[in-house]
């Protein structure tokens, strides 16, 4: 077998992902900065159209539930395959086979985490300890966060 041969053997082969999963605390980091570019617009949004930021009304609540759901949903869908905080550390979130989420896998990504946190955390803090440092919510929609 001549080394064209070998090489032409390889390219038939299918390309495995191969990934570097996003580590507990890169997440954080990156869900951290999310939380200071969705607050800004939040609270601007409740000062705004009623109450105080310690006290909104429920047509504030709404508005800034809104905007936290189309950033996440939307960003994590997008072709960056990421949110700004995401963006900042390096990270994307994946399907399984390491292609773009789609919008309904990004919804069951963020209304997974709901689930996350309702069983005290427990959903976050399984991404320190699962082979493919998966949370709950990311196994509940079939993605994968990696590093770019």
């Amino acid at each position: 077998m001549t080394d064209q041969d070998l090489i032409l053997d390889e390219l038939d082969q299918p390309q495995r992902f191969e990934p570097e999963y996003a580590g507990f605390w890169l997440r954080v980091a990156a869900y951290l900065i999310d939380s200071i570019i969705i607050g800004i617009p939040m609270y601007i949004i409740y000062g705004t159209i009623g109450g105080s930021f310690l006290e909104p009304n429920a047509l504030s609540q709404v508005i800034g539930g809104v905007l936290g759901v189309f950033y996440f949903i939307y960003l994590e869908s997008s072709e960056k395959q990421a949110t700004f905080g995401k963006q900042a550390v390096g990270i994307i979130v994946t399907d399984m086979d390491g292609n773009r989420i789609t919008g309904g896998q990004a919804a069951g990504r963020y209304f997974g985490k709901i689930v996350s946190g309702l069983i005290l955390l427990i959903g976050f803090m399984m991404a320190g300890f699962t082979d493919k440092k998966q949370a709950l919510h990311d196994i509940m929609a079939n993605t994968l966060v990696v590093r770019r």
